[in-house]
């Protein structure tokens, strides 16, 4: 998990998903997901935590509910999100989350 502290702290932002492969709306955000990197390009970086595997991350972020999707840049949070959602919801979303970060 070396990898995943290095890459939150990173100035480039990342989508953190946390989820499991028993979980049905993680399933079904999967493909969302595979929208909205198509759609950002390497504007942002997408990570996958499997819950199950990293319990102290998911904890250290108080994920309960899954998928969560936590936007980090920076080791900041800047926006988060329980449920499936959309690709465009969510580059939406990302897209205001960042904006935001920028004229603080």
């Amino acid at each position: 998990m070396n990898d995943f502290q290095k890459a939150i702290l990173d100035q480039k932002p990342v989508l953190v998903d946390f989820y499991a492969d028993w979980c049905g709306p993680c399933r079904a955000l999967a493909p969302e997901l595979e929208k909205l990197k198509a759609s950002m390009g390497d504007d942002v970086r997408i990570l996958k935590v499997d819950v199950d595997k990293n319990p102290d991350v998911s904890a250290q972020f108080g994920v309960r509910s899954i998928p969560t999707m936590i936007l980090f840049r920076e080791g900041e949070i800047l926006w988060r999100n329980t449920g499936a959602m959309p690709a465009p919801q969510i580059e939406t979303a990302l897209n205001g989350a960042l904006a935001t970060a920028s004229n603080s």
